[in-house]
Parts: structure tokens; C-alpha cells; sequence
């Protein structure tokens, strides 16, 4: 096997093969392979470069020995000896020397042993800088993934906050509705107790009446059932004296689909038309021309000549429910 084959086998670039050989002049194995290593970091020169080269250094770096065989380049400052120009001219570069003579020394070719030896050297050192740039890699691997995670913690958190206040709010939405309802509920109530106690009054008088008998509510000379419609009539008025201290009337609308109720607050003085319009804006399965109202305590539908009045003067405040029906 040749020294370029040698050299390629063992990973070399094949054009700093070509390279070293060439600067080296084919001293062997080991100049070529030094050569490669030692210039791994430099770009590859064109063939006129080399040549400049080796011409430039064999000026500058030979003296001739009259009546003599040279067979190597010798280095005056240090006394190393080198088989061709080129390594001479590098040995200079590399450590500033720059008195160089010729030699009738002649440098021995590497044995078998020897040329083993230098390639396990040199696979170990090529083994140890794969190794150190691999751990180097494995490192800088460690401490991107540690960013990441960093990184997509803080965006999880970020995204956990967001939840929580957004579930904060839907619970406190929930809590004031369900306080809401729980004041209609109690107004209906009310209501409700007040219709069963004046039905029970009415049909107690008209009975009395049928029988021939007195009221009780005129026991004592005291018509107590005229006291008694003079304090619902002072009732109804109070009551609709209090509907003008509110100012605001929060509204709940059910619509006949079911789903989640629709809830708003409007000014006392608005009217029916623009709670139809509301809710015309907000769902399409509802006309605003055909929209129907209704409560169901007290049971009541309201007509179109309704549309035109306030929730006041309808009896809506300060809350109410409506049932819509289109």
C-alpha cells in the first residue's frame, strides 16, 4: 500500500494527502503525516504556491557544502535534522529559526515498528479530540435542554395563572347571578303570598255575602274590608312610589331554546322595545318584530301596546325574569 493510500485510510482528507506529499517530496509516511497534522487548520495551497514555497525556503535555509553529499537539511540553532526543503522551511516557521546548513547526515527510514507506533500515536490523539469535542457537544446539549425547560415551565405557569384568574371570574359571574335569582325569587315569592292572601280575603267577603251574613271585615261598625283595600291601594302605591328609587333594572331572559340565561342591567326608564332589540342582537333565533315577553310569577304576557312603556311603569324593577316566546 502506498503512503497516499496509508494516509487516506487512515481519514485524511485526500487533497492535504496530496498536499503533504508534495511539500514533503515524497520523503515517506511520517514527514507526510506530520505535515497533514501540522497544517490541519491552514487552507490548501494551489501547486504554484507550494512551489514558491520550497524555492523562497531552500534560498534562505541551505548552504551548501563544498565537496560533500548532502543528504539533509540541518537546523544550526537547534541541530535537528530534516530530509527535504519543505520540512526544513516549515520546522522555521514553526519556531523561528532561521539558520539552516546543509548535512551529510543521512536520516533513517522508519521501521515497520516504528511506523505502527507513530500511527497508534497518532489515532490516540485524533481518538481524544473526537472525545473532547463530543463531551464539549454533550455540555452544550445539557445546557440548551435545561433553557428549554426552563423556558417551557415559565410559559406553563404563565398559562396556569391565566386559567385561575379566568376561573376566579366565571365563579364571582356565577356567585352574583345565583345572588340575582336568589333576590327574583324571593320578590316572586312575595308576590306570590300577597295574590293568596288578598284571593282568600275576596272569596271569605263574597261568600259571607251570598250567606247573608256580615263580613266579618265590618265587625264593629268599621267596614275593615274597605281599611283593608284602602291599605292595599296605600300598598300598590307605596310600591309604586318605591319602583322610582331604582334607578337600574337588572333583567334576566330566558329564551325558548334553553342554554344559559341571558342577563343584562338596563336604566329603570328604558323600554320594552329596547330589551327586545337586545335581545334580537344577541341571538338569531329570535325577530325583533315578533318577540314575545312573558313572567311567570305573576303569570303575565306582555302585549305589543307593552312595548312602549318603561320597566317601571311595567313593574320590572329591580329585577325581573322573562320567558321569551317568538
Amino acid at each position: 500500500m502506498s503512503d497516499q493510500e496509508s494516509l487516506i485510510s487512515m481519514g485524511f482528507d485526500p487533497a492535504r494527502v496530496a498536499w503533504a506529499l508534495k511539500a514533503t517530496k515524497n520523503a515517506g509516511l511520517q514527514p507526510a503525516m506530520d505535515h497533514v497534522l501540522n497544517n490541519s487548520e491552514k487552507p490548501i495551497p494551489t501547486a504554484e504556491d507550494v512551489d514558491e514555497e520550497e524555492e523562497e525556503g531552500g534560498d534562505q535555509a541551505v548552504k551548501s557544502l563544498e565537496g560533500e553529499e548532502a543528504k539533509s537539511i540541518k537546523c544550526s540553532e537547534c541541530q535537528k535534522i530534516f530530509r527535504t526543503t519543505a520540512l526544513a522551511n516549515f520546522h522555521a516557521e514553526k519556531s523561528g529559526h532561521t539558520s539552516f546548513e546543509e548535512s551529510t547526515e543521512e536520516i533513517k527510514p522508519l521501521t515497520e515498528e516504528e511506523k505502527k507506533a507513530r500511527l497508534d500515536e497518532l489515532r490516540a490523539k485524533m481518538a481524544e479530540k473526537r472525545a473532547l469535542k463530543g463531551k464539549a457537544e454533550i455540555e452544550d446539549n445539557k445546557a440548551n435542554e435545561a433553557l428549554r425547560r426552563k423556558a417551557g415551565k415559565e410559559q406553563g405557569d404563565i398559562k396556569e395563572n391565566l386559567k385561575l384568574k379566568e376561573a376566579n371570574k366565571e365563579a364571582l359571574e356565577r356567585k352574583r347571578e345565583k345572588e340575582a335569582d336568589a333576590k327574583a325569587r324571593a320578590a316572586v315569592k312575595e308576590q306570590i303570598e300577597a295574590d293568596k292572601k288578598a284571593r282568600a280575603e275576596r272569596t271569605a267577603k263574597e261568600k259571607a255575602l251570598r250567606e247573608g251574613r256580615v263580613p266579618e271585615q265590618q265587625a264593629g261598625g268599621v267596614d275593615v274590608s274597605a281599611g283593608a283595600g284602602a291599605r292595599a291601594a296605600t300598598a300598590a302605591a307605596g310600591s309604586s312610589g318605591a319602583g322610582k328609587d331604582y334607578p337600574e333594572t337588572r333583567l334576566q331572559v330566558r329564551l325558548p331554546s334553553g342554554g344559559q340565561p341571558m342577563t343584562k342591567t338596563f336604566a329603570s326608564t328604558a323600554t320594552l322595545t329596547e330589551v327586545s332589540e337586545w335581545v334580537a342582537s344577541e341571538t338569531l333565533s329570535v325577530d325583533v318584530g315578533n318577540v314575545v315577553f312573558s313572567t311567570r310569577f305573576p303569570n303575565k304576557t306582555y302585549g305589543a301596546g307593552d312595548f312602549s312603556k318603561s320597566l317601571k311603569e311595567l313593574g320590572l324593577t329591580p329585577s325581573a325574569i322573562l320567558f321569551v316566546a317568538s
